[in-house]
């Protein structure tokens, strides 16, 4: 099967780094700091609407300032792999996967190169064929097009498609591509999980392999209505 993961909330647990980077961003602007938790709720549509929820969140309607900010923030992105950490038996997992047959690939709406050198970092960019990023030219997620591209990449004769994520945005993105979704729910998701449409969902890595099995043998992969 091609196998896509979105990256930061499902495979990575990126939110500290983008914290850090957030309060650089906001400090050098003389703005006030973020708590952890208001950051995270800001990941997943990219860096601009990252940016913009920041100003948002702080009164301030200046279109100048919100390039210069998104700036100063991917200057600082590529670096900021520190704090990250993958979750829980994803390494293990997806060399499972891979040595099962099944081709494996990142699509996320972060820009490639801080995405190329987290995965680099914690040592699992060798684990995917494609790697594509928010910056690619394409609509961002939840528009399908990115997921689109990266499994015509792939090449139909890698199997069926699926996609792996964490949040609404995914669960979407799948949705509107027509591929079956599976639903990490331990990432940065902010409404019920049995709200999202879904193949299945899984609370640990480690149940992924047989999840994908399932979906494999499955004639009817994709239900039309939320997984209860």
């Amino acid at each position: 099967m091609r196998l896509v993961f979105d990256l930061d909330g499902t495979l990575i647990d990126s939110a500290p780094d983008i914290h850090a980077v957030a309060n650089e961003v906001a400090a050098a602007e003389g703005l006030d700091a973020f708590d952890l938790p208001t950051i995270r709720s800001f990941i997943g549509h990219g860096v601009p609407h990252l940016v913009g929820c920041m100003m948002t969140a702080r009164g301030i309607k200046d279109a100048a300032l919100a390039r210069h900010m998104n700036k100063a923030f991917l200057a600082r992105y590529e670096t900021a792999v520190g704090l990250t950490q993958p979750y829980p038996s994803v390494a293990a997992t997806l060399q499972t996967l891979s040595r099962a047959g099944h081709r494996l690939a990142v699509c996320t709406n972060k820009p490639l190169a801080p995405a190329r050198a987290v995965l680099t970092h914690l040592g699992l960019l060798d684990c995917f064929d494609q790697v594509i990023g928010g910056d690619s030219g394409l609509p961002r997620k939840p528009d399908p097009a990115t997921l689109g591209e990266v499994l015509a990449r792939m090449g139909e004769d890698a199997g069926a498609p699926a996609y792996i994520g964490d949040s609404e945005i995914d669960a979407a993105t799948a949705e509107s591509a027509g591929v079956p979704f599976l639903l990490f729910t331990e990432g940065y998701r902010k409404t019920l999980a049995a709200q999202l449409a879904q193949f299945a969902r899984f609370s640990d890595f480690r149940e992924l392999p047989a999840l994908i099995d399932r979906l494999a043998e499955a004639t009817e992969p994709y239900p039309s209505s939320p997984v209860r």
